[in-house]
């Protein structure tokens, strides 16, 4: 695993989607073995764990991102080349792209 000089071991990419909208989640995973989920609200939620993160992320019906294949994608009614993560330099610009719509009215 590569480590990252701010503590954190990784972030994940999951996400929820609700007819062409798309709600995304950052699982981060801190050396610390601790975890934190940012969600669409802005709220850093923090965990006493990965798997507890994790447990909690399916509890809601979401899913990894780099777990997701074609099919998968396909039957959310996606490409997968559509679904790519928010991008910013801080969770206040990141948090701006955490829900997205695709194609027809939103």
């Amino acid at each position: 695993m590569n480590h990252i000089d701010d503590g954190r071991l990784r972030d994940e990419w999951w996400l929820a989607t609700l007819g062409r909208m798309v709600i995304w989640a950052r699982l981060r995973v801190r050396e610390a073995g601790t975890a934190e989920v940012f969600d669409s609200d802005g709220n850093t939620l923090v965990y006493d764990s990965e798997d507890t993160a994790r447990a909690m992320l399916m509890d809601a019906e979401f899913v990894s991102l780099d777990g997701l294949d074609d099919a998968d994608a396909a039957e959310r009614g996606f490409l997968p080349g559509e679904l790519t993560p928010p991008q910013g330099d801080d969770d206040g610009v990141l948090q701006a792209g955490m829900v997205q719509t695709f194609g027809g009215n939103a």
